[in-house]
């Protein structure tokens, strides 16, 4: 076990953010991270678990330890004629996993391309995209609690899988660091084009016949399109959750607004994009400085170069007093903010 002291972690978070943790350690293994508890490192300072940084929002230095999840692996549990279980380590690439399973033909997660982080995080934000969510391929996972050290398999129950939102985003947050997570994928894929962004690209692509890949590609051209390239422009995806209104709420929007786009849900719900919502309060392409909301989404916020997680959080608050002032809806962050 190795501890880097003043860790720049600039690298580590995709707002590109130059912050500091006063120490970090890289977990690459359940054995690693026996040591640090035993070692009653956690007991010591505030800590925190690190992926990707990819759906992070640093304000300011963190005064504690980070826990950088490093544990690698891919191993196939289990198979039958229709399906693959698929042990994933918890720090592996999302993304390169996805193209690992296209390449194998295995299917249910190629609607899930692009999407920066790692495995581990995959689970905690029920990471979706595209008409798919983790939850539908999801399996298990293995997490390791961090006052005492014991090993927990949670199944998908237990793991209270929301609209972006998991009991590790809840009431166990900060409270386990998950090692490994298994996904059941399809020998025999059943293709998801139901979102028409995928129809329309497909047909520009001059695609007429259907396969993993294809789709993937697809993804990968929409996103593409829409999100900047958090190498190049500090990011960190979609900022806000979009909000889940009543009917008769969305029926008052919509006598004001009739353009506003929404979606069905059961118990008389509908769901409005929060870019929308944004868009039409004149967010979209404003700059303050070094940070802003970009100029092709407006539910993604920026760090153009030098910017600061303050500014970026004063800027969401702003956002979200203007959402709620316009149209009595207040937003809900994607992104976790550190300090909460």
């Amino acid at each position: 076990m190795h501890i880097e002291n003043r860790y720049l972690l600039k690298d580590y978070n995709t707002f590109g953010l130059d912050i500091q943790t006063d120490q970090l350690i890289r977990v690459r293994s359940a054995e690693d991270l026996d040591q640090i508890i035993s070692k009653d490192f956690l007991k010591e300072k505030p800590y925190l678990v690190l992926g990707g940084g990819s759906n992070l929002l640093f304000t300011d230095n963190f005064p504690g330890l980070v826990l950088k999840n490093e544990i690698l692996g891919r191993d196939i549990t289990k198979e039958d004629q229709d399906f693959v279980w698929v042990k994933l380590g918890a720090g592996e690439n999302w993304h390169q996993v996805v193209l690992w399973a296209i390449e194998n033909d295995w299917g249910g997660i190629e609607n899930l391309s692009l999407i920066p982080g790692t495995v581990g995080a995959a689970p905690m934000q029920n990471i979706g995209a595209y008409g798919v969510e983790l939850a539908q391929v999801f399996q298990s996972l293995e997490a390791i609690e961090l006052e005492e050290g014991n090993l927990q398999v949670f199944n998908g129950d237990q793991c209270d899988f929301g609209y972006r939102y998991s009991i590790f985003k809840g009431e166990l947050k900060n409270k386990y660091l998950i090692t490994s997570v298994t996904l059941k994928l399809s020998k025999k894929p059943e293709f998801n084009t139901s979102y028409g962004a995928i129809h329309n690209t497909l047909q520009e692509q001059g695609i007429t016949e259907l396969s993993l890949k294809a789709i993937s590609k697809a993804v990968i051209a929409i996103r593409e399109s829409k999100l900047p390239d958090p190498r190049k422009i500090g990011n960190a995806g979609s900022f806000f959750k979009n909000p889940s209104i009543t009917k008769d709420h969305f029926n008052t929007i919509r006598n004001e607004h009739p353009t506003v786009p929404g979606y069905n849900l059961p118990n008389n719900y509908v769901k409005v994009p929060a870019g929308w919502l944004i868009e039409q309060c004149g967010w979209k392409g404003k700059r303050r400085g070094n940070i802003g909301v970009h100029k092709n989404q407006a539910l993604v916020l920026v760090n153009y170069g030098n910017g600061h997680g303050k500014d970026i959080h004063k800027l969401a608050l702003d956002i979200q007093a203007s959402v709620e002032q316009s149209f009595n809806i207040l937003l809900t962050p994607e992104v976790n903010i550190v300090p909460a």
